[in-house]
C-alpha cells in the first residue's frame, strides 16, 4: 500500500520538486499551497492538490481532515512552505516579522499538532521540517528569517525526543543555495525594505551576493532526493544537508569562533 504524504509549499521550488519526486516513486502525494492555480499542473503526476494557507488555522484543519477522510491516515508530513523576508531589523515592520514567523514556524507547529494523533495511533510517522543552512548561520539583513529557522531547529530537536516513543521520526533538512522563487524575491524584498535607509550600502552588497548565489544554486530536485532518502531510511539521521555551499558553510561555522566567522561573512560582501 502506498504511503500517504502531505507536502506543503508544493507550488514551487523544493516543495514542488519533492511532491513530483515522491509521486513518481509510488507515494500517494497531496500537494498543498496558497496558490491553487499553481497546483493544477501537479495533477498530471497523480498528485492531489489542496489549497492551504499555513497562516490560517481553519485552512490547516480542513486540509488535514480532508486527507484523513479520504485516506484514513497520513504517513509523512513534509513542511516545505516557507518565506524568506529580508531587511535590517530596524527597518522591518513588525507585521512582516510576525508573518514570517507564522509561515516558517507556527504554521509548521500547527500542522504537526494535527498529524500527530494519527501517527501515534499507527505507531509510525515521518515529520520532515525544511530548515536551512540559515538555521545554523545568521547573515546580516536576515534577522527574522534566521530567527524563524533557528527556532524550527530547536522545535525539531525537542519534538524528536517527545515522539520517538511512538515510532515517529523527526527529520531536519538544511538546504544551502537552491533555485527557487524565494531567492529572487528575497533580494527585491531586501532593497524594498532597507535599500533607501542607512543600511542601504549593506543591503546592496547582500543583494549582489544573493545574485551570485542564485547563479550557482542547486536544482530543487537535489533536495527532493535527499528528502526521499531521509523518509526511506529505517533509522534516519536527525539532519540532512545539501545544496550549494551548504556543507562548507556549516563546517566554517562549526570550526571558527563567532568573531572569526563574522569576519569571514563580511569579507564575502566586499
Amino acid at each position: 500500500m502506498a504511503k500517504i504524504v502531505l507536502v506543503t509549499g508544493a507550488s514551487s521550488g523544493i516543495g514542488k520538486a519533492t511532491a513530483i519526486c515522491l509521486a513518481q516513486n509510488g507515494y500517494q502525494v497531496y500537494g498543498t499551497a496558497r496558490r491553487a492555480d499553481k497546483l493544477q499542473e501537479l495533477t498530471g503526476y497523480g498528485i492531489q492538490p489542496i489549497t492551504l494557507d499555513v497562516t490560517s488555522d481553519d485552512s490547516i484543519v480542513n486540509c488535514v481532515n480532508t486527507i484523513l477522510k479520504e485516506q484514513g491516515k497520513i504517513h509523512v508530513l513534509i513542511n516545505s512552505a516557507g518565506l524568506g523576508s529580508y531587511g535590517a531589523l530596524e527597518d522591518v515592520p513588525m507585521a512582516e516579522a510576525k508573518n514570517q514567523m507564522e509561515i516558517n514556524l507556527f504554521g509548521v507547529a500547527r500542522l504537526i499538532q494535527m498529524v500527530l494523533p494519527g501517527m501515534r495511533s499507527n505507531k509510525y510517522g515521518k515529520i520532515v521540517n525544511i530548515s536551512s543552512v540559515g538555521g545554523k548561520v545568521g547573515l546580516p539583513m536576515g534577522s527574522w528569517y534566521h530567527a524563524s529557522k533557528f527556532a524550527l531547529e530547536g522545535l525539531s530537536d525537542s519534538l524528536r525526543n517527545e515522539v520517538r516513543q511512538f515510532g515517529i521520526d523527526v527529520i531536519v533538512v538544511e538546504p544551502g543555495g537552491t533555485k527557487s522563487e524565494m531567492m529572487g524575491i528575497g533580494g527585491d524584498d531586501l532593497m524594498r525594505v532597507s535599500g533607501n535607509t542607512v543600511y542601504g550600502k549593506l543591503a546592496g552588497a547582500l543583494t549582489k551576493m544573493y545574485g551570485t548565489m542564485e547563479k550557482n544554486a542547486a536544482e530543487p530536485v537535489v533536495i527532493a532526493k535527499l528528502i526521499k532518502k531521509s523518509i526511506e531510511a529505517n533509522s534516519p539521521k536527525t539532519r540532512y544537508v545539501g545544496g550549494a555551499m551548504a556543507k562548507p558553510m556549516l563546517f566554517f561555522r562549526k570550526m571558527l569562533s563567532d568573531k572569526a566567522f563574522d569576519k569571514f561573512i563580511m569579507m564575502q560582501l566586499k
